[in-house]
C-alpha cells in the first residue's frame, strides 16, 4: 500500500521533471514522480540541447558523460549556429556562451530516469495524476490512478512538469496567455533519403529544388527542415503557408509528409519511410502556440518547463529553458522543505526565470516571422543577415539564444554576480580543479583566494563548501566568489576585504548558525 503523505510530488517524468527530481534528491529531499506512461517516453521531440543548460549538466557530472553528449572531457562552445536559418558565426564572440549537445529527447529522458533511480527517487511509471485540491493547511490532496487502481496522496508541494497542456496548471487556475499562429502547418518525420542527395557538410541537395543546409531553410513557398542528428536517421520536414485547412485530430501519414514537401518545393521528392527499429518521428504542428503562464506558482503548486511556457522549436530553446527552470527551482524548493530557506527564497524562482522565458518568446517569434513568405521578408532577411556578420551583433544574438543575456537580481553589483559562473580552473590543495567538478554535489561553494573569508563563512559551514583557491585572482579577476548550487554567482569581490559576504550568505542560505549549532 503506497504511503499517504510525502513532501513533494512532481507530475511528469519528462526531462524537466526528472531533472528537478535529481536536483531535489541531491539536496536531501526525495520526491515522488508521477508519470501516466508505463516507461520513459520514446516520442521524438527535441533533438538536442543548446545553451547554458549544457554547462549545468556538466556541473552535475552529466555532460562529460559520453552517454549524454556523445563525447567525454570538457565541453567547447559551438563555432557557429543558425538564427532563423541564417548562419551565425561565433568565432569572434568573446566568452562564447553557446554550447550544444546533440542528444535526442527520448535518450535524454532514459538517462535522467537512470540517474534519478541511482539517487533513490521514487518514479512511479503508469501512475496518472487525476486531480487535486488544496487543503486548509496549505497541503495538497492528490487523486492518482495507478496500475492497481486509484489511491490518494497528500503532499506539501506539487510541481507540474506535465507539458504544454498541463493538467496541474489548469487545475491550479493559472492563466496561459499568449498567441496562436494559424497561417501555417509544419509536418516532419524520419525518412529514408536518397544517398546521392546528402552533402558532406550535413546538408542536402534535392534535384530541381537546390541545395539546403543543415537545419531550417527558408524558401518562398515556406520552409524546409533537414537534419541527420543520428547517423542513418535523417529528419526532413516542411512548413506550408496558406494551405488547405487541416483537422489536427486526423492521424498524419507518411504520404502527407511527402505531399507537403512536393507542394512546398515544387518538385518530386521520392523519400520513403524510415528503415530500422523505431520509434520514428512523424508529426504535424497546426496552430503554433506561444504562451507563458501568468505566474509560476499558486500557493504550494509550481510549474516547470512546458507547463509554464510553450513556443516554436525554432533555434531549439526548449530544453535549455526547461532544464534551467528545474535546476533553479530544485535547491530553493529543497531548502523550503527542509526548513532552511530564508524568507522569499522560493519567490525568486519566478522573478529569475520568468524574464528568461519572455526573452525566449521574443526570439522564437522573431525567427518564425523571418521565415514567412513574401518579398518584404526576403529583404528583411538580407538586412538581418548583414547584421549577423557584425561581431557585436553576433555576440548579442549568441547571448540571447544561450539565455545568458538576462542577469538575475542577486543584490550584489559585481559584474559576475547574477550570471552563470565562468568555466574556470582553480588550484585547491596544490592541484587544479574545474569549478564544474566542485558543483557536482549541488551545494553552494565559496572560493576564497586570500584565505581571509573562511572565518566569516564558518557559521554557514553546514550549508556551503569553502575552498582556499590561491590562483583565483589570476584566473577570474576576483579574490572571492560565492556560487549558488545552480552555478550562478551570488556574490563576488576583487578587494582583499570586500564587504557583503555575510549578507549574501544570509540572503540565499538563511541565518547564520551559532558555533554550537554548526557542530551539533
Amino acid at each position: 500500500m503506497p504511503e499517504t503523505r510525502t513532501d513533494i510530488v512532481i507530475s511528469g517524468a519528462g526531462p524537466n521533471g526528472l531533472m528537478l527530481a535529481c536536483e531535489l534528491a541531491l539536496a536531501g529531499v526525495t520526491p515522488v514522480v508521477l508519470e501516466h506512461l508505463p516507461g520513459p517516453s520514446e516520442e521524438p521531440k527535441a533533438n538536442g540541447i543548446i545553451g547554458q543548460a549544457v554547462r549545468l549538466l556538466e556541473m552535475r557530472g552529466l555532460a562529460g558523460d559520453g552517454d549524454f553528449t556523445g563525447r567525454t572531457g570538457a565541453l567547447e562552445p559551438l563555432p557557429g549556429y543558425l538564427f532563423s536559418g541564417m548562419r551565425l558565426d561565433l568565432s569572434e564572440v568573446p566568452r562564447n556562451p553557446l554550447y550544444g549537445a546533440g542528444i535526442p529527447q527520448p535518450r535524454l529522458t532514459r538517462l535522467l530516469a537512470r540517474r534519478a533511480g541511482e539517487l533513490g527517487v521514487d518514479v512511479r511509471w503508469g501512475h496518472a495524476l487525476e486531480g487535486f485540491e488544496t487543503l486548509d493547511s496549505g497541503e495538497i490532496a492528490l487523486t492518482i490512478t495507478g496500475p492497481d487502481g486509484p489511491y490518494t496522496l497528500t503532499t506539501r508541494y506539487l510541481v507540474g512538469a506535465d507539458g504544454g497542456t498541463s493538467r496541474v496548471r489548469k487545475r491550479a487556475g493559472i492563466a496561459f496567455p499568449g498567441t496562436t499562429a494559424d497561417d501555417h502547418v509544419t509536418r516532419f518525420g524520419h525518412a529514408t533519403v536518397p544517398a546521392e542527395w546528402q552533402l558532406p557538410d550535413g546538408g542536402i541537395e534535392i534535384p530541381g529544388a537546390g541545395r539546403f543546409s543543415f537545419g531550417h531553410n527558408r524558401i518562398e513557398g515556406g520552409m524546409l527542415v533537414y537534419a541527420e542528428l543520428v547517423p542513418g536517421r535523417p529528419m526532413i520536414g516542411a512548413t506550408e503557408y496558406g494551405g488547405a485547412p487541416v483537422d489536427p485530430e486526423t492521424p498524419m501519414t507518411f504520404q502527407e509528409l511527402r505531399d507537403t514537401l512536393e507542394r512546398v518545393l515544387g518538385v518530386p521528392v521520392p523519400i520513403t519511410p524510415p528503415a530500422g527499429p523505431g520509434p520514428h518521428a512523424l508529426r504535424r504542428t497546426v496552430d503554433q502556440n506561444t504562451r507563458l503562464a501568468e505566474r509560476y506558482r499558486e500557493g504550494n503548486v509550481l510549474l516547470v518547463g512546458d507547463a509554464a511556457h510553450v513556443h516554436s522549436a525554432m533555434g531549439g530553446p526548449g530544453l535549455n529553458l526547461g532544464l534551467q527552470d528545474a535546476v533553479n527551482l530544485g535547491w530553493k524548493l529543497a531548502a523550503e522543505i527542509r526548513g532552511r530557506a530564508p524568507a522569499g527564497l522560493l519567490d525568486t524562482y519566478q522573478s529569475e526565470r520568468y524574464p528568461v522565458a519572455e526573452r525566449v518568446m521574443m526570439h522564437s517569434l522573431s525567427q518564425t516571422a523571418l521565415m514567412a513568405p513574401g518579398p518584404q521578408v526576403t529583404a528583411l532577411r538580407q538586412l538581418f543577415g548583414e547584421l549577423l556578420d557584425i561581431p557585436e551583433v553576433a555576440t548579442h544574438i549568441a547571448n540571447l539564444l544561450a539565455g545568458s543575456d538576462v542577469r538575475y537580481d542577486i543584490g550584489d553589483d559585481h559584474p559576475l554576480s547574477g550570471r552563470l559562473v565562468p568555466d574556470l580552473t582553480v588550484d585547491i590543495d596544490g592541484r587544479p580543479r574545474r569549478i564544474a567538478e566542485l558543483l557536482r554535489p549541488a551545494r553552494p561553494i565559496l572560493l576564497d583566494g586570500t584565505g581571509t573569508r573562511t572565518e566569516a563563512a564558518r557559521a554557514w559551514s553546514d550549508r556551503i563548501d569553502t575552498h582556499h583557491t590561491p590562483n583565483l585572482l589570476d584566473v577570474s579577476g576576483v579574490t572571492a566568489v560565492l556560487i549558488r548550487p545552480d552555478g550562478y554567482v551570488a556574490w563576488a569581490t576583487a578587494d582583499s576585504t570586500g564587504p557583503g559576504l555575510p549578507e549574501a550568505l544570509d540572503r540565499w542560505f538563511g541565518p547564520a548558525h551559532t558555533p554550537a549549532a554548526v557542530h551539533s
